[in-house]
């Protein structure tokens, strides 16, 4: 029984290592511009809704609404870093999206990406986790309503 045991331990040490090694989370640093102006991104975007990163300069804020926090991933099983990185960006961009709908605001400013709560401020880039399976953005953003 004994050198049963001591088999089966083996195996699942040997399991461990196998599952270890072959993990990845690659962080990404994207543009947003490229993120926002796919086809898919133009389609699912209220126009109406405006998005401001980091410290872009935006209109007059009438009202703010909160700071929200969006955790998003998605299967990249299949499809490049890039290509999962955009699609899972969208995901978090409508979920800030719906938010501002929700609040009866207008915009997002000083939107940052949160990864594991780990804030990245810019104007231009995104970070996105990238792994064998799954991809993931996290962005946080204060929701307002701007002057017009």
């Amino acid at each position: 029984m004994k050198k049963g045991m001591t088999c089966l331990a083996i195996a699942l040490v040997g399991l461990t290592m196998i599952g270890t090694a072959q993990a990845r989370d690659t962080q990404h640093l994207l543009p947003v511009e490229e993120a926002m102006n796919t086809s898919d991104a133009r389609a699912k975007l209220d126009p109406n809704i405006r998005f401001f990163f980091a410290d872009t300069p935006h209109p007059r804020v009438v009202r703010d609404h909160g700071n929200f926090v969006t955790n998003k991933k998605t299967n990249a099983f299949g499809k490049s870093d890039e290509e999962a990185c955009k699609w899972v960006m969208l995901s978090a961009l409508i979920s800030l999206q719906d938010r501002v709908k929700t609040e009866g605001g207008n915009a997002v400013i000083n939107i940052e990406s949160y990864y594991k709560s780990n804030p990245m401020v810019s104007r231009t880039e995104y970070e996105c986790q990238a792994g064998a399976i799954m991809a993931g953005v996290a962005l946080r953003g204060d929701v307002v309503t701007l002057a017009e």
